[in-house]
C-alpha cells in the first residue's frame, strides 16, 4: 500500500520557499475538519527577512518599463490558468462548491489580466502636463511608493488575494503579503516562482495576522500598508504601529470582490513627482 506524500506549505521570501526560522507550523484542515496539510507559521524574523527581500527588489522592479511589467504579469496569468484544476480543488477543500470554485479561479485569472493591461497606461491616466502661469513646463508623473505590506482578505482566498496584490506590483511596488489561507496563497506563490517575476517582488507569509501584522506595520522600511484583510481592532493597532514613519494606509472596508475593479486602487500606492522646467532655455 502506497502512502501519500503530505505537503508542507512553506513561506515565500525572495523567490525561495524557506521554512519559518522558528521551526513552527500549523495544521490546515478542510471544511469538514479533516487534515489537509501543514503550513509554515511565520515569525518576526521571517517578517524582517521578507522586508529585506522586498527592499532589495524594489529598485529594479520600479525601474522596469510599464510594458515589461505587463508582459511579466500576463505570463503569471498564463501560469495561473495552467494550474486551474489545482486551485479549484483547493478552494473546494475550503468549502466552496465546484461551480463557485471554478468561478473564483476564472475571475482571478481575468482580474490579473486586467491589471496586466494597465501597467503601461496608468502613468498617462494619473499623470500629465499641468497648466501654469509663467514661462515653465510643469509635468506630474506617478512613481511607486516602494515596499507595501498587504493583509489579504480572508473571505476570498484567491480572487481577493489577486485583487489586492496585482495593483500593488502592477504599479512598480514590491509586496509582503500576510495570508490566512495558506494553501491557496502558497500555491499562488508557486505560480509566481515559475514565472518571470523577479525574486523579492512578492513575498508571502502565512500565520495568524494578529501576530504578524503589527510587526509588519511597525517596520520602518515599509512605505505603505493595505489593511483590507484586517479586523477593525487589528486595523487600529496597525495604524498606531505605522506612525513611526508615516506610512501610507488603505483602511479595511466592505468589498464585493466579484464587482468590476477600479483603477483607483492602483493610484493608492503611487506618489506624484512634479517637475518644473523653464521654457526657452
Amino acid at each position: 500500500m502506497r502512502l501519500a506524500v503530505r505537503k508542507t506549505y512553506k513561506l515565500f521570501i525572495g523567490g525561495a520557499f524557506p521554512r519559518s526560522e522558528s521551526g513552527r507550523s500549523f495544521v490546515v484542515n478542510d471544511a469538514s475538519g479533516a487534515f489537509l496539510a501543514h503550513a509554515a507559521h511565520a515569525s518576526r524574523k521571517d517578517v524582517r527577512d521578507a522586508v529585506v527581500a522586498a527592499r532589495k527588489a524594489a529598485g529594479g522592479w520600479a525601474g522596469r518599463t510599464g510594458y515589461n511589467r505587463g508582459q511579466i504579469l500576463y505570463r503569471i496569468a498564463e501560469m495561473l490558468e495552467g494550474r486551474r484544476a489545482q486551485f479549484v480543488a483547493e478552494l473546494r477543500a475550503g468549502g466552496l462548491t465546484e461551480a463557485a470554485a471554478e468561478a473564483e479561479v476564472d475571475a482571478a485569472v481575468d482580474r490579473w489580466v486586467w491589471y496586466a493591461g494597465w501597467t503601461d497606461k496608468i502613468t498617462a491616466i494619473a499623470g500629465g502636463t499641468n497648466p501654469v502661469a509663467g514661462p515653465f513646463l510643469n509635468v506630474s508623473t506617478p512613481v511607486p511608493t516602494g515596499v507595501v505590506g498587504v493583509l489579504a482578505p480572508q473571505e476570498s482566498p484567491l480572487l481577493g488575494l489577486v485583487s489586492v496584490l496585482a495593483p500593488v506590483i502592477a504599479t512598480g511596488n514590491t509586496a509582503i503579503v500576510i495570508a490566512d489561507a495558506p494553501l491557496t496563497a502558497i500555491t499562488f506563490a508557486e505560480v509566481l516562482a515559475t514565472s518571470d517575476l523577479p525574486g523579492g517582488v512578492v513575498n508571502i507569509l502565512t500565520g495568524p495576522r494578529e501576530e504578524l501584522a503589527p510587526w509588519l506595520a511597525s517596520h520602518k522600511d515599509i512605505n505603505a500598508l493595505d489593511l483590507t484583510g484586517a479586523s477593525p481592532a487589528l486595523a487600529t493597532t496597525c495604524e498606531h504601529a505605522a506612525t513611526t514613519n508615516l506610512k501610507r494606509l488603505l483602511r479595511p472596508n466592505t468589498q464585493d470582490w466579484t464587482a468590476p475593479p477600479s483603477p483607483r486602487r492602483m493610484t493608492t500606492f503611487l506618489e506624484t513627482r512634479t517637475i518644473w522646467h523653464p521654457l526657452g532655455t
